[in-house]
């Protein structure tokens, strides 16, 4: 079954678009997802299983980014599906 989901990201400190950018090039260099980014939120497309592996993956990776700095973030999903084959 395949799902999309939309992102959004909202780092709570410190400059917010290269954290964002730094997620969503993380999200792309799978390169097995459909992924397309507006002004407002990113979404990915795949299989369900592979896209929550991926989310978790790249999540975990960016929060520990983040805890780095010192600084927090918070991520708004949506999840829609079940969708044809992406």
């Amino acid at each position: 079954m395949d799902i999309g989901v939309e992102i959004s990201l909202y780092p709570l400190m410190g400059q917010p678009i290269p954290c964002i950018h730094e997620f969503i090039n993380g999200l792309r260099s799978h390169g097995r997802f459909r992924v397309e980014s507006n002004s407002m939120s990113t979404q990915v497309f795949g299989r369900y299983e592979d896209v929550f592996g991926l989310l978790q993956q790249e999540l975990q990776a960016a929060f520990e980014r983040l805890a780095t700095q010192g600084h927090r973030a918070v991520f708004v999903m949506k999840v829609l599906g079940p969708l044809e084959s992406v």
